[in-house]
């Protein structure tokens, strides 16, 4: 079948389906027939981005051989459009869909953070790749030269600076303006502090304030016929915008995380893992449907280097940004008992983030250890010798049905902790391994 002939049958599908597809923000992605993303774009308006595919062809090769290949097209809505746009940059980092030119290596986000300098022990604004633990992030930001000249802005004109240098009357850079002055012998701290105090308002409230004060700077400069002041100061008030827009939709990496995991998955797969969290939730007799799962074990070797692992599942898809690991600090003898309810108790300290259910890789013994330490969530528990599902609902337990696809998720849960654990054991063993060498 000639290109042109296709192109015709794809307007006509596309024509039947449209409106199917909101005029909406979101993103939108090309999958080939084995169900694997071969482009991922983002639209303002789905609908007219998708249909323009199959309008009047361009002399984009990229475009027709996209067409030949794709099979069918998919789409995530986000609120606005700028969500999209990060949305667009974080699936492409992640999946390097084969048609997607950039944004495919290295890391397409900037954050914001204030942490706190551990040569000063002050609180210090810098650009970071990733969210750093304990940090106060703002962001992602995508553009990092917009970014950067925000973050150049906040720390010139707050002078936020830390050296390392100690000269008594300050070095170069403080005489010039840029540097906090924590070289000097007489540092003000308070001032700085309260410097700082100001930036983290600024971007709690989306910069607003930052904003009417460039606008004001930038009237000032003009009456005075300072235009290149004006004009240098009005370059800020371009990307302060584009990151106030950014703040204010609230995006984070795991934002539309049920979402990128259905359209991203094989439909079969999908299909299998939905079945096996419809048969779970009538197995366990719960009220909703299991989307989120946990899942505990505990490994030692001899009684010693007891760790514990927790990993999250939803969707039946690994949740690799809740995974979790653990020292056991409460004991020194082997006791997976008190292992176990040390480490749910630690992972769900301040009840946030708790899953639908909870999976202990053990008997009955295990899961009466640990099924009354969190309230409203369902406990469980699955034994090797004979895979065995044990909860409060099937006391006697329930020998699993391996043709089901709710066993296979289950075992798939409970393979996938237990590797999690070993694998930290192993680390901490080879650690102090060395130690003893050295």
């Amino acid at each position: 079948m000639q290109l042109k002939d296709k192109v015709k049958i794809m307007e006509f599908s596309i024509n039947q389906s449209i409106k199917n597809i909101p005029q909406v923000s979101g993103i939108y992605l090309f999958k080939d027939k084995n169900d694997k993303i071969i482009y991922i774009g983002k639209a303002k308006n789905l609908r007219k981005r998708i249909s323009s595919y199959f309008k009047k062809r361009e002399d984009n090769i990229k475009v027709q051989e996209l067409i030949k290949e794709y099979n069918i097209i998919d789409h995530i809505i986000t609120n606005t459009e700028t969500e999209a746009l990060l949305l667009e940059a974080q699936l492409i980092q992640k999946f390097k869909p084969k048609y997607n030119t950039l944004l495919k290596s290295g890391t397409p986000f900037k954050y914001l953070e204030i942490i706190n300098d551990k040569l000063e022990g002050l609180p210090k604004l810098v650009l970071s790749n990733k969210q750093t633990k304990n940090s106060m992030s703002f962001g992602p930001f995508l553009f990092k030269g917009k970014i950067r000249s925000v973050y150049d802005y906040l720390t010139k004109t707050f002078k936020l600076s830390l050296c390392n240098k100690r000269i008594q009357n300050g070095c170069l850079d403080y005489h010039l303006g840029i540097c906090a002055g924590n070289c000097k012998s007489e540092f003000d701290i308070d001032s700085y502090k309260i410097r700082m105090k100001l930036v983290k308002e600024l971007l709690r409230d989306d910069l607003n304030s930052c904003h009417e004060i460039l606008v004001s700077e930038i009237k000032k400069y003009n009456k005075d016929l300072e235009f290149e002041k004006s004009k240098h100061l009005n370059n800020y008030l371009k990307n302060l915008d584009f990151i106030s827009q950014t703040l204010k939709a609230k995006f984070s990496e795991d934002k539309y995380k049920e979402q990128i995991i259905i359209k991203t998955t094989p439909k079969n797969q999908m299909d299998d893992n939905i079945n096996a969290i419809k048969e779970l939730r009538k197995i366990l007799e719960i009220d909703k449907n299991p989307i989120n799962i946990d899942c505990f074990d505990i490994s030692h070797f001899q009684g010693s280097y007891i760790v514990g692992s927790c990993i999250r599942f939803t969707y039946g898809v690994p949740d690799k940004n809740n995974f979790r690991r653990f020292k056991i600090k409460s004991l020194t003898d082997q006791n997976d008992y008190a292992a176990l309810q040390e480490i749910v108790q630690r992972r769900y300290k301040d009840l946030k983030n708790v899953p639908d259910l909870i999976l202990i890789d053990g008997g009955k013994g295990q899961l009466n250890a640990v099924k009354d330490l969190i309230n409203n969530v369902k406990f469980i528990s699955l034994a090797k010798r004979e895979e065995t599902l044990f909860s409060d609902n099937l006391p006697l337990g329930l020998k699993l049905d391996l043709k089901k696809d709710y066993a296979r998720l289950l075992i798939s849960l409970r393979d996938y902790a237990h590797h999690f654990a070993v694998s930290y054991h192993k680390e901490l063993r080879s650690k102090n391994f060395i130690k003893d060498l050295a």
